[in-house]
């Protein structure tokens, strides 16, 4: 099973896929991670897009994703869960992140991309502003090993 968890900085996607994992398994995937498998880009995607369609029929992964191209390594198949979050949140996570500090380059980069995945097609919505992570997991295991 490949299960892509997408969304921004800062609105709960690793903690999630930490969750899902304690309950099925499964190897967790962190963004460009997949570029361990080659020294070149293009091959790594190839093998990484090979890996996780053998997956659909086989061990499990969790593909983190926080930036739009990496949406398309996903196979046909995968489960696609959108994780998002209030920006007010995301922008306190990330200040947290940052040792108590925003600085406003980063707080105008985190108002541009917010919302930027919200018109994907998903099977599963997580909202971290309004659900509880281990709830949400529960939840979706069951779904998915049921």
């Amino acid at each position: 099973m490949v299960i892509g968890i997408i969304g921004e900085n800062c609105t709960g996607k690793s903690t999630l896929a930490e969750e899902i994992q304690n309950r099925i398994g499964g190897e967790i995937v962190t963004g460009k991670d997949y570029l361990r498998l080659a020294k070149s880009e293009t091959m790594a995607a190839a093998l990484f897009k090979k890996q996780m369609k053998e997956a659909l029929t086989g061990e499990t992964i969790l593909y983190v994703i926080s930036e739009p191209d990496q949406v398309k390594l996903l196979p046909e198949g995968a489960v696609r869960i959108l994780v998002k979050a209030d920006l007010d949140d995301i922008k306190a996570r990330f200040k947290a992140r940052m040792r108590g500090n925003l600085p406003a380059p980063v707080e105008q980069m985190l108002e541009r991309k917010h919302g930027m995945f919200d018109a994907g097609a998903y099977d599963y919505t997580f909202d971290s502003s309004r659900e509880k992570t281990a709830a949400f997991s529960d939840e979706l295991a069951a779904s998915l090993l049921a």
